[in-house]
């Protein structure tokens, strides 16, 4: 079964400062990985995404890469953009490899294209040939040339969407770690907020209507945008439950192993 999980930019970064990383969590995220590769058949697969946190997005929205660049402008903002994501990548690669996963980076943007805002094309056939090789590829939220408005920013949301409708890549379930699962209202705010459960096709549009923005720089849009991504991916893969769930100790490993039933919010296509 092929699996696919994203480690959220403000789970793996201080998504209020600059280039923060949290390295104690990403370094227990990438044990809890590798225990449950251990734990899990030989037949198992692996995609991880995750996004940029403090890194990109503070650049991105400095810059304005997400509303667009005209042809003529100063593209600087761009390449940096782009080298503050790969440097969070390559914290994170190099965390999973040191616990002993075998993690392969893989930059979007070197085939990525989108068209006003949204993933037009990605050339995915080298991550199909990675997991050919039991390896772990590694995505990451990233800039993209833009064919309508210049240059966008494609979210790691939608690089798991597209690589669920590639039917070599469809994954048998999503872990996203992040939120402790999706709210009826911020539980920030609101103490008296209540954990979904479970979003499906009875209660998407009112979850929709509830969900709000991010908690420090994020061009992706906050949780509304990511809670309607997420449904997309549902929507592309019949049958299939993503579960959002918390950074907890020992919690994203249980949710691998399967054993992580009632903990967080599924989003499932299907009622």
């Amino acid at each position: 079964m092929l699996t696919f999980v994203k480690f959220g930019g403000s789970v793996i970064t201080d998504k209020t400062g600059q280039e923060a990383p949290d390295l104690p969590v990403i370094r227990r995220l990438a044990a809890e990985v590798r225990a449950a590769l251990r734990a899990a058949p030989p037949a198992d697969r692996l995609i991880i995404g995750h996004g940029s946190g403090s890194f990109g997005h503070t650049y991105a929205q400095r810059y304005g890469i997400h509303t667009g660049l005209a042809a003529g402008a100063d593209w600087m903002g761009f390449a940096q953009t782009s080298a503050a994501a790969l440097r969070l990548n390559r914290i994170v690669v190099d965390e999973l490899l040191a616990a002993g996963v075998p993690a392969i980076a893989f930059q979007p943007a070197a085939t990525l294209l989108a068209e006003r805002g949204r993933l037009a094309s990605w050339d995915t056939a080298s991550v199909a040939r990675a997991l050919e090789h039991r390896l772990v590829p590694v995505v990451h939220g990233d800039v993209a040339f833009d064919r309508a408005q210049g240059s966008a920013i494609v979210s790691t949301e939608q690089l798991l969407e597209a690589l669920a409708r590639d039917p070599a890549l469809r994954p048998g379930r999503v872990v996203l770690v992040g939120e402790a699962g999706v709210f009826t209202a911020d539980p920030r705010a609101n103490p008296q907020a209540e954990r979904i459960a479970r979003i499906d096709a009875r209660n998407i549009a009112a979850v929709l209507a509830g969900t709000g923005g991010s908690h420090g720089a994020d061009v992706t849009g906050g949780m509304r945008s990511k809670v309607e991504l997420i449904w997309r991916l549902a929507q592309a893969s019949p049958g299939l439950s993503v579960q959002l769930i918390g950074p907890a100790p020992g919690l994203l490993a249980r949710a691998l192993l399967g054993q992580a039933e009632g903990e967080g919010t599924v989003i499932a296509d299907s009622a």
